[in-house]
C-alpha cells in the first residue's frame, strides 16, 4: 500500500516551456520546493477557498492567483506555496484529483513562482488551453477564446443575410 501512495507523489511529466534552466536544474528545484501548481479552477475559485482546502495539508506561506494577462481576472489556476515541502507533497498526493468548486483540480510541483508566472501565455491573456476549448464551459468562463469568436462571425453573418 505503501507504494501506492508514495507512486501519488511524483510530480508529472509536465515541462514548463519558459523555464529558463537546464533538464537537471530543473529536477533539482522539483527535488526541493515547496510549491504547488493548481490547475482546472473554476474561474470563479476565491483564494479562501484555496486557503480552507490546501490548508488542511500544512502551514501555507502564500497563494498566488493565476490572472489573465490583459483582464486581470482569474484565469483557472494557481500556485500554492507552503512553508514545508512534506506539506506540499502530502496536498499533492491528497488533493490532485478531487473536487474544488464542482470541478476536478490538478495539482502538481513547481519549481517555483516566479514573477509574472501568475500571467496567463493564451493568445487573449487567458490560458492557452482555454484558447483551443471547443465545449460550453460555465467555470471557464463559456465558450473558449476561437469558438467564442467563430461563433460571433456566424452570428455576423447571419444578421447580415
Amino acid at each position: 500500500m505503501a507504494s501506492i501512495i508514495n507512486s501519488l507523489a511524483v510530480p508529472s511529466s509536465y515541462r514548463d516551456q519558459l523555464y529558463q534552466g537546464s533538464s537537471n536544474q530543473l529536477t533539482d528545484d522539483l527535488s526541493t520546493t515547496a510549491t504547488l501548481y493548481v490547475g482546472n479552477l473554476s474561474f470563479f475559485t476565491t483564494e479562501e477557498q484555496i486557503y480552507e482546502l490546501f490548508g488542511k495539508c500544512g502551514e501555507i506561506k502564500r497563494i498566488i492567483m493565476g490572472l489573465d494577462r490583459n483582464q486581470k481576472t482569474p484565469c483557472g489556476f494557481c500556485f500554492v506555496e507552503y512553508y514545508h515541502r512534506s506539506d506540499a507533497l502530502d496536498c499533492m498526493k491528497y488533493t490532485n484529483g478531487t473536487k474544488l468548486d464542482e470541478r476536478v483540480i490538478r495539482c502538481d510541483l513547481d519549481p517555483g513562482f516566479k514573477e509574472g508566472r501568475q500571467f496567463g501565455r493564451g493568445k487573449s491573456g487567458g490560458q492557452v488551453r482555454d484558447e483551443y476549448r471547443t465545449e460550453y464551459d460555465v467555470g471557464r468562463g463559456g465558450w473558449g477564446h476561437r469558438m467564442r469568436l467563430q461563433l460571433e462571425q456566424d452570428r455576423e453573418r447571419n444578421i447580415k443575410e
